[in-house]
Formats: structure tokens, sequence, C-alpha cells
């Protein structure tokens, strides 16, 4: 049995648990405030705070884990990404004051203070860009730090920057993009890439949750078209690798085509099957993709 980390609050934990329910690993925990899980036969799950979770992996207290690349490039420690979620979507960011004539890092003068919960990352962002900085280690609230006097400049987590617009602060670069992903110590990692029994157990769990991830987004879409309108067909729903095409019990000169299609294409797709007189069409969720 192999024992998975997840978030144990917060969007991050919300978002995991979906995930792992959608593909099939339901989280059956015995309350809410239960500290462990099963997630079917092979799996167990542990419930932590996000930022823990690259120790415990790193430490082999769990053999993989859930959490942002964030917190696991900031522990320092040495896992590896096995699968990226994309959800959690966020980035590190160097922010200044609005009315500041800061507006690259290379106006940043020698010996600022820079205020950040991440300072591993913070301080390998301005060694690496030449400009040496006082670091100015805070656990919340960075964006009120330039306004005290804390600090000249910040480096915090932005997602869509509406928190520092409202600070009067505004981005001036990026120190990393970061998004959910599961990881694995090292030596798993390595281990993942054999033929034993874990090996295939972990490659199995990444099959099971990329294949939620890609059918996010997409629909499966059927609908009865004249067989003479074939080639209108390929070009409306292109899908994965062109509609397939099934014969209708005494369909006459119709046939049913199924294609997987964007959702974001669908108000266009369904337009244009009407007007090459397609009837019938029916457009479902899609649980899992397997390519």
């Amino acid at each position: 049995m192999l024992r998975i980390a997840l978030p144990n609050k917060g969007r991050l934990a919300d978002d995991s648990h979906q995930l792992f329910n959608d593909a099939g690993l339901d989280v059956r925990a015995r309350g809410d405030r239960a500290l462990s899980a099963c997630l079917g036969g092979v799996f167990e799950a542990i419930f932590v705070r996000a930022e823990d979770i690259p120790e415990f992996v790193a430490d082999r207290a769990a053999d993989l884990g859930v959490t942002g690349w964030d917190l696991a490039s900031e522990s320092d420690r040495d896992v590896r990404s096995l699968l990226d979620l994309e959800f959690g979507r966020c980035r590190l960011a160097v922010a200044a004051t609005e009315d500041s004539e800061i507006a690259t890092v290379r106006d940043i003068r020698s010996g600022a203070r820079v205020a950040t919960t991440f300072p591993r990352l913070t301080g390998r962002y301005f060694t690496a860009a030449g400009v040496d900085v006082e670091l100015v280690p805070i656990s919340g609230a960075v964006e009120i730090a330039p306004h005290l006097g804390v600090a000249d400049v910040v480096v915090d987590l932005v997602s869509t920057g509406s928190t520092l617009r409202v600070n009067g602060l505004r981005e001036i670069a990026t120190v990393l993009n970061s998004s959910a992903r599961l990881i694995a110590s090292r030596d798993l990692a390595d281990e993942a890439t054999g033929s034993g029994e874990c090996a295939q157990t972990v490659r199995g769990l990444v099959a099971a949750l990329e294949s939620v991830i890609r059918a996010a987004g997409q629909r499966y879409v059927m609908a009865n078209v004249p067989r003479s309108s074939l080639d209108d067909v390929r070009r409306v729903l292109p899908g994965i690798n062109g509609p397939t095409v099934v014969d209708i019990l005494n369909g006459g000169d119709h046939v049913a085509v199924h294609a997987v299609v964007a959702a974001s294409d669908i108000y266009r797709a369904i337009g244009d099957l009407r007007t090459i007189g397609a009837s019938g069409i029916l457009v479902t969720r899609i649980e899992r993709l397997i390519p």
C-alpha cells in the first residue's frame, strides 16, 4: 500500500479530493478531522499541511504527495514532479509600489529590503539576477510591508493580481510559475520508471489522474448527419483523430458521428452541425479521457 500526503484544508484540499474522487479513488475518511483515509485497496491518504508535504515525501513518511510547486521548490527538498494537476495556478512575483521608479529588477538598488514568505526562492532569484538585497522574511500580509517602511519591494504569490493592485503594488517580474503537482521523492521517481509492482502502481495512479485532467474542458458530441455531408463533418468536428462515423440501422442516407470537442467550441460546433443538416445532436460531459 502506498501512502499519499494530501492537503488538510483550503482550496488545494478541496480540488485534490475532487480529482481523486473523479479518478475513482474515493477519499473515505472516518470524519472531518480524520488524519488518514482509505483510497481503495492500494492507496492510503494522510492529511497534513500543504507546506509540510514536501518534507513528508522527501523523508518517505509518505510515498507521494499533492502540493503547490511553489511550496515544493521553497522547501529545498529533493522531490520530483510526476504530474501537473493543473489547479491552484499562481505565480511568485516581484512587486513594487505604484509610485516607485522601479520598472525592472535591475532598477532595485543594492541593499534594498525585500519582504517575502519565500526567502529561499527569493534569495536564489536575486542572486541569479546579480542584485544584492536584504531579505525580510514575513509569515503573512506581505503586501503591507512597503507601506509600513518594512521593505522596499515584495515577493509574493499572485493569482489575478487584484490583491497587489488594491494595495498599491504592481508586478515587475516573475520568480516562479506554480500549480498543484503530484510529487515523489527522487528515489521513488527513479523507481517508478522500472518494471516492479510499485512502479506499475505509481504509473497507474498518474495515468488515472491524467485521464481526468485531460477530460476537463472537453465534451462528447454525437449527431446524425447526411452521408453526403461527411466532408463538412470532418471540418466541423475534427475530434482527437477525426470523428467516428457509424452506420445507423435503417438510417437511410444518414450516419451517426461521434467526436470529442473542446467545451469552448461547443456553441460553434452545434451551429455548424445544424447548418449541414445534422439532427439528434447530443452533448455530454466526459469523466475520463485516455488517448
